[in-house]
């Protein structure tokens, strides 16, 4: 008896063609070099200052709170807004307001604050929430294509104060 493996059940795969790597480059010449992108600045915290007069509006829409366990981030800023001029972007993870800690606060609460604050310093880091947030609803394919979206998936607020 043989004894062999039969391929012919198996598919034919075929790879793409070999690359060579990149050059290596010294990392002291790595800072200039176009190939490497050192802009890590973008993410670390800054604080973000908004006033808001009687009957205006803040200009940007939150998601998240405690019972997501994402903390809150900024879903929309409406252009040309004070938030927009500010600084404040879609993606923004809102760390603090006004000294009071948001990474575990309720939905409701975070509004509360936001809507009652007539000056609003808040402490935010550009943290992109969406592929964390279509993962854990099971929003996207395996590869990271969104899939349809579900509107109650996830708590959305309108500041329009």
């Amino acid at each position: 008896m043989d004894n062999r493996l039969s391929y012919d059940d198996y598919p034919v795969v075929f790879l793409p063609a070999y690359e060579n790597p990149p050059a290596w480059i010294p990392p002291h010449e790595r800072v200039y070099h176009p190939d490497y992108n050192n802009e890590l600045t973008q993410f670390l915290p800054r604080i973000v200052t908004l006033k808001k007069p009687p009957g205006a509006q803040l200009g940007f829409n939150i998601r998240g709170g405690k019972a997501s366990q994402l903390g809150i981030f900024i879903s929309k800023v409406i252009p040309d807004s004070d938030a927009h001029r500010a600084g404040l972007q879609e993606g923004d993870q809102v760390l603090a307001v006004n000294d009071v800690d948001f990474q575990d606060i309720e939905h409701s609460k975070a509004v509360e604050i936001l809507k009652t604050a007539r000056e609003i310093s808040m402490r935010v880091r550009f943290f992109p929430y969406r592929i964390i947030i279509a993962k854990k609803n099971g929003l996207c394919t395996r590869d990271m294509q969104p899939t349809a979206f579900r509107a109650e998936s996830a708590k959305t607020s309108w500041l329009d104060l």
